[in-house]
């Protein structure tokens, strides 16, 4: 028996085809284009379906289900996507009907990708054995899911879990979600990259070499890798823009630990592609 799961991104789908053993067995990515039409991104999601089908060389008789991870608020009963804002055109969309008029399947679901991804740690990953787990990601936001007695928490409402909105810094930097002091607004990768460009900017002011500038000019961007980068080669101002961001990104752990108590906590995201250099800075600030 084999199963889909399609992660719907705000830059990609990407879907994979996992065994009975939760092993992926062929996966496969392609553009949103965010701006589309509803119609046009659920069509895309079907396609991408028999995609991977046909790739694996596996009958779409033999997919059992079919799983989307939407972001935003997803309503897992109706399977309507009931609010996304980076994809406007889904909002009230029910992504499982237009999904399986176009990949024919017993079952589609749908569930917010935070809570997903937390779910995926707890059956087959990092948190698989327990049954209370927490899961963030760290990439344009901040995302969260709890996992609490082997039950996903959303709320009454679908929305629950949105752990990057709590308050940090009373009145601190502004969030996408109208708020101040959000714990994304200061550990996400976005977070990341206003800290590295605002410390840029501080060197150029100060006369101070840093070699973060060289990086951005080599790479055409600021993006969430500069700062760790040039920290691992040595440079001062760096290692003080990756210090400040440990700092916000422990904060935030710890809260969550004091009010959840899980048995495992695991980080995803972009950010969590520095591995262990990661979790060497970041435990002991926790931990403290």
């Amino acid at each position: 028996m084999y199963r889909i799961g399609i992660d719907l991104g705000g830059t990609n789908i990407a879907a994979g085809i996992v065994n009975e053993k939760f092993e992926i067995v062929c996966k496969a990515s392609i553009p949103t284009g965010a701006e589309r039409s509803a119609a046009e991104i659920t069509a895309d999601m079907a396609a991408i379906c028999h995609t991977v089908c046909e790739k694996a060389g596996i009958d779409p008789s033999e997919i059992e289900s079919v799983g989307i991870a939407s972001p935003g608020i997803a309503n897992h009963d109706d399977g309507i996507v009931e609010y996304c804002c980076n994809i406007p055109s889904l909002n009230q969309c029910n992504v499982c009907e237009a999904v399986k008029a176009g990949f024919p399947v017993k079952q589609v679901f749908v569930e917010n990708d935070a809570n997903a991804a937390a779910w995926g740690e707890a059956i087959a990953g990092a948190a698989k054995g327990t049954s209370s787990s927490i899961m963030i990601t760290l990439g344009t936001g901040v995302g969260g899911g709890i996992i609490i007695d082997g039950k996903v928490i959303s709320g009454f409402n679908y929305a629950g879990a949105e752990l990057g909105h709590m308050v940090i810094v009373k009145d601190g930097q502004p969030c996408s979600c109208g708020r101040n002091g959000c714990w994304e607004a200061y550990s996400s990768a976005t977070a990341l990259i206003r800290m590295t460009n605002e410390k840029i900017a501080e060197c150029q002011a100060a006369g101070r070499a840093t070699l973060m500038t060289e990086l951005v000019a080599e790479q055409g961007r600021t993006n969430g890798r500069i700062a760790f980068d040039a920290m691992q080669k040595g440079d001062a101002a760096a290692a003080e823009v990756v210090d400040t961001y440990m700092q916000y990104l422990a904060c935030g752990l710890a809260n969550l630990i004091n009010m959840f108590q899980p048995e495992i906590l695991s980080i995803g995201g972009g950010i969590s592609g520095q591995g262990q250099s990661l979790l060497d800075r970041l435990k002991p600030l926790v931990d403290k």
